[in-house]
């Protein structure tokens, strides 16, 4: 006799929410979330109204209150019974979203899993400032970093390890220790180093704070803001001056445009599809 066999597993996508604005939830994402049997958000970071393409009827569950192995065990009921489950993260599910301990989880069950990538909070809050991570000649890196608080961090990582190479940092989940955030960064940046809070940014309520860091604590505390807060710190700004992108230098020459002499045309004419 034939052995009975169940449903091929179905699939669980890590759907990365972005910042909060549902307008910045990506085409992908929203369709893994319409299409999704079980919907699995992080409510205390996601707002129900990136969710609100779910299908009618379809399950919908916040993880807000629930351990990584309740919300295994929702995953794996649905998925093993052949269902499709969209786990919605905050952002980008890659950054700081305990993305390893869940996908651990799914391979020792045989569970197959995919990743959707979000806008991250940095990239949304440089947006609505309108300000450049990368400054010609200045600073041309971004370290996506945290205080060390209930999550340690290792020294080599530490705030005052890191500002030592004076390019753009984005600090999440620090608001809570704003004090030493600032007192870790001032070890190697000036005191007027600018610094952006950005909360909840792509939220309805967002708010934008330009500070410097040595007023970076006080006007955490006199804003009141919370975890859902990101800092930006730019010490490039301070050197910026007129600093200018070598990409557009008419004596710039690439694959794509040749290079020009001053104030003449191209050595070479035109590129092959540029226009002359």
């Amino acid at each position: 006799m034939q052995e009975q066999r169940g449903p091929e597993p179905g699939l669980v996508t890590f759907v990365g929410a972005g910042p909060g604005d549902p307008e910045l939830l990506t085409i992908k994402g929203r369709a893994a979330i319409a299409q999704a049997d079980l919907v699995l958000y992080a409510g205390s970071l996601v707002p129900r109204e990136v969710i609100a393409c779910a299908r009618p009827g379809t399950t919908v569950v916040d993880s807000a209150p629930l351990t990584l192995e309740e919300c295994h065990a929702r995953v794996r009921e649905v998925a093993l019974a052949g269902g499709l489950v969209a786990r919605v993260h905050t952002g980008d599910p890659s950054l700081y979203g305990a993305l390893r301990e869940q996908a651990a989880l799914l391979d020792a069950d045989g569970i197959p899993w995919r990743v959707i990538p979000g806008v991250t909070a940095a990239c949304a809050a440089a947006a609505a400032a309108g300000v450049s991570f990368s400054i010609p000649g200045v600073s041309q890196s971004l370290i996506l970093c945290r205080v060390a608080g209930r999550t340690p961090v290792p020294e080599r990582e530490s705030l005052a390890a890191l500002a030592a190479h004076r390019t753009s940092l984005a600090v999440y989940l620090s608001a809570a220790h704003a004090s030493r955030m600032a007192e870790e960064l001032g070890r190697e940046l000036a005191p007027e180093t600018p610094v952006l809070c950005a909360q909840r940014v792509g939220w309805p309520e967002q708010r934008l704070v330009w500070t410097t860091l040595a007023e970076l604590a006080d006007c955490v505390a006199q804003n009141g803001f919370d975890r859902k807060t990101i800092f930006l710190v730019l010490p490039g700004e301070l050197a910026a001056g007129s600093a200018r992108s070598r990409l557009y230098a008419p004596d710039f020459g690439h694959g794509w445009r040749p290079e020009k002499a001053k104030g003449g045309p191209g050595k070479d004419g035109p590129c092959a599809g540029e226009d002359s």
